[in-house]
């Protein structure tokens, strides 16, 4: 009987052993398509917005390419350009329904698609993300000074907009639904495994904000599952004077803007 039990326990340890094994190897491997979940388009693709809009591709080598979308203001008052980094999903064609919210208050906004993204093309990989917002923010300075950028960050774009941020001049950094870092965030979701040995990508924001000088405020929702709201509050010590981490009570990922908190602060923080 006693052999028996043994041999019942042994087996359940190698069957879990294989799919410990088994779900590192499809992590290690497969990663990428369960985080960046992207769609490249064809390069004569034509958006349609429903809005103004005006494309603009940025030779970063002769083999990659930063596709841009500029929304012209729609405000009265031309107040500068919000360099929008945009999420993990899809590409710019996703995210472009949240560019009048802004455009409105009075600044043009410029969205990128990363490596892989849209018609961007590259190596999909971390330096290039940096890199291509470099690029980018080079671009916005030959049309407007520092203090007329907003550098803004959604969900992936988070941790990109803070590296920026944390290495050039602009007006204000806004972060919507950060991480502390992408490493933990994937060990929120896989927590048995060592996810900072089993990705690639880090997106340390946690050591970017303390090099940040400009205003930061971050907005995340109380009930967002996609990026833990617990995971995003480790980033709250890390502010300086002034700056703000807006909790919005009952606001999940991808519904934000929703919230009469969150619209009215955002375009106060326009208006300024």
């Amino acid at each position: 009987m006693l052999n028996m039990q043994k041999k019942v326990i042994q087996r359940w340890i190698k069957w879990g052993l294989i799919l410990y094994g088994l779900g590192g190897i499809i992590i290690y491997y497969f990663g990428d398509y369960f985080f960046f979940p992207k769609v490249a388009l064809a390069q004569n693709h034509i958006y349609q917005f429903g809005v103004p809009y005006k494309e603009v591709n940025l030779a970063y080598s002769s083999s990659a390419n930063i596709n841009i979308i500029q929304f012209p203001e729609t405000g009265e008052t031309k107040r500068g350009v919000v360099l929008y980094f945009h999420g993990n999903r899809k590409n710019i064609g996703w995210y472009a329904r949240h560019a009048p919210g802004i455009t409105k208050a009075g600044y043009e906004v410029w969205m990128i698609d990363y490596p892989g993204y849209g018609k961007s093309t590259g190596k999909f990989e971390e330096q290039m993300l940096y890199d291509y917002a470099l690029q980018v923010y080079k671009l916005a300075r030959k049309k407007f000074a520092a203090d007329s950028i907003i550098i803004y960050g959604r969900s992936l774009g988070t941790g990109i907009a803070a590296h920026l941020a944390s290495r050039q001049p602009a007006k204000r950094l806004i972060l919507e639904t950060p991480y502390y870092s992408f490493t933990t965030l994937g060990s929120h979701f896989f927590p048995i495994y060592p996810m900072n040995r089993m990705i690639r990508f880090k997106l340390p924001t946690y050591q970017y904000l303390p090099e940040v000088n400009m205003p930061v405020h971050i907005f995340h929702g109380t009930n967002d599952w996609t990026i833990p709201y617990s995971n995003a509050k480790r980033l709250e010590p890390l502010l300086k004077k002034g700056d703000e981490f807006i909790s919005v009570e009952g606001a999940s990922h991808n519904n934000l803007g929703t919230y009469p908190l969150f619209r009215h602060k955002l375009d106060s923080l326009l208006e300024l």
